[in-house]
């Protein structure tokens, strides 16, 4: 299968499907989703559309999705020696699939 990059909206640069979708977010939430509504939590690439997203899980797991929604996730502050940082702010997309399709990766 012939990978196609997708070009984002917002910056006009070419994303390979492999970076829009980062990592899948495995949690006890998440997996309450996957089982009772066909849901599926990813970390995403921050510049990535809902199109762009929605193409990338497509082709990459080769599923039909039927919405995608997004947050954007703030950066926690974390005490060190010299002070307070912040992690950095990154984006989660919950993606419904259609109720025939299904992602395998637990």
């Amino acid at each position: 299968m012939k990978r196609t990059p997708v070009e984002t909206k917002k910056t006009k640069m070419v994303l390979e499907p492999q970076q829009i979708i980062l990592r899948p977010l495995v949690t006890e939430k998440g997996y309450h989703k996957s089982e009772r509504t066909n849901a599926y939590c990813f970390e995403v690439n921050p510049l990535a559309t809902k199109t762009d997203i929605k193409k990338a899980v497509e082709e990459l797991f080769d599923v039909k999705v039927d919405k995608v929604n997004t947050q954007t996730r703030k950066g926690k502050a974390r005490r060190t020696r010299t002070g307070v940082r912040y992690t950095s702010d990154w984006k989660k997309a919950i993606v419904i699939l259609n109720e025939e399709h299904r992602i395998d990766y637990y």
